[in-house]
């Protein structure tokens, strides 16, 4: 069988994981050691002005399906224009081979911004979950397609004592239901097939809807325009997470805000 993308992400993660595991004690240490940060649950449940979609911004450099989206990019100069645009937290991409993150990029940014901070990352380890706490972050992506069943319970368990909100990611029905016995703070959606990274917003507006209204519903991937935000609202994202389009611009500001204040439908 080829291998994906993904599986290619993922096995580069995996040979970064074993080179943490001399360091152990240290990042546990350090995580034990952070400063509480801000809730990352309260943020997603409130979303952004009353009864609107919230915005959560991204702090990327390049992904395997953009290429360069933007290599000169200040991580704290972004993160403070997204939040002065509206954006209820910010997510930060770690992964260096293929997004051109890294975990300094995390740290900057936390220290630099009020509202949480999301660490994006292929999460397999909880190593990982150390390094985010001491790293400042108030929560961590998992994603079912990553994960077995009892990786992604133990991880979400894990990720909670470190008093990490845990953004679960979906890409169908059956993976709805796996993400829905880890107990998760929010539930994305991702629109972008991890295999072949394309993106189908129709798969959003399907799997929205069925998202327990108990819980914060995040539309992930292919968000350009307001007019994306407004149909996705239309399907029950309570969330939108926004990266290329608004950090590859000049005015990364003017570009959240034109994305926050559309008006919420409910599922």
């Amino acid at each position: 069988m080829l291998e994906t993308r993904l599986d290619a992400i993922l096995s580069a993660t995996r040979a970064r994981i074993a080179g943490l595991k001399p360091r152990a004690a240290e990042l546990e240490r350090r995580a034990a050691a952070a400063p509480a940060p801000p809730l990352l649950a309260r943020a997603l449940r409130a979303g952004g002005t009353v009864g609107t979609v919230g915005v959560i911004a991204e702090v990327k450099r390049r992904s395997p399906s953009a290429g360069t989206i933007r290599e000169d990019l200040d991580p704290v100069d972004h993160a403070r224009s997204y939040q002065r645009g509206g954006a209820v937290a910010i997510s930060v991409l770690t992964d260096q081979p293929h997004f051109g993150g890294s975990l300094e990029d995390l740290v900057c940014v936390a220290a630099a911004v009020s509202v949480p901070v999301l660490r994006k990352d292929f999460i397999l380890d909880e190593l990982q979950l150390f390094e985010a706490r001491a790293a400042g972050a108030s929560g961590v992506l998992l994603i079912v397609r990553a994960l077995s069943a009892d990786r992604l319970r133990a991880l979400a368990r894990a990720a909670r004592d470190q008093a990490l909100g845990v953004l679960v990611e979906i890409h169908s029905e059956a993976e709805l239901e796996q993400a829905l016995t880890a107990d998760p703070t929010a539930v994305g959606v991702n629109s972008r097939d991890l295999a072949t990274f394309a993106v189908d917003l129709r798969l959003a507006d399907r799997l929205l809807a069925q998202v327990p209204t108990s819980l914060p519903a995040i539309a992930e991937s292919g968000i350009e325009t307001r007019a994306d935000v407004e149909r996705l609202a239309r399907a029950g994202a309570d969330l939108v997470l926004v990266g290329t389009s608004v950090a590859r611009t000049a005015d990364p500001e003017a570009a959240v805000r034109a994305l926050c204040g559309v008006a919420r439908k409910g599922r």
